[in-house]
């Protein structure tokens, strides 16, 4: 069972053992038909989970007031990744980090993703070659030719002027 991080509790909400959950994905919606979660290697049952200010308000089987709701601040929810189906051209964050990035024309390697930016407009793919240099690509069709994950390489055609000494 490989697990995906998906959020982290920010704090509670009343005294009935509420927590607030910082989402870490595309859409709130997608994080409310969670059964169970898992927080430090244990697993929780949902209750029920409802949307409020931009969070996630989870309340658990068993956490049934403000102190046992408080033990859980600062921890990461994890679910299984079987419980999502990603659309094609979709992927997880965890898997674009690390790919290898080459110039599908002339196969110049640009370095590893090291970070996911997200934007609002599209997400942006932050570069790091093995000199240290950091350059960033938006992460649009023009751009990105091809993402295989399961060989760990993106291939990539950068617009005009995107890097300086190219």
């Amino acid at each position: 069972m490989e697990l995906i991080e998906t959020g982290k509790v920010v704090g509670t909400h009343g005294i009935a053992g509420e927590v607030k959950v910082q989402a870490w994905a595309d859409s709130l919606e997608l994080m409310l038909g969670f059964e169970y979660v898992y927080i430090d290697g244990h697993r929780f049952g949902v209750e029920y989970a409802r949307i409020h200010k931009n969070n996630i308000l989870y309340k658990f089987y068993g956490i049934d007031n403000l102190n046992k709701a408080e033990l859980l601040r600062g921890k990461i929810i994890y679910v299984e990744r079987s419980f999502f189906s990603l659309e094609e051209g979709e992927y997880f964050i965890k898997d674009l980090l690390t790919l290898h990035v080459v110039d599908a024309d002339t196969g110049k390697n640009y370095g590893l993703i090291t970070d996911v930016l997200k934007t609002g407009a599209n997400d942006v793919y932050e570069l790091t070659d093995s000199d240290g240099v950091i350059r960033m690509i938006p992460a649009i069709k023009q751009v990105i030719i091809e993402t295989d994950i399961e060989n760990k390489i993106m291939k990539i055609r950068p617009l005009n002027g995107l890097f300086d000494e190219d």
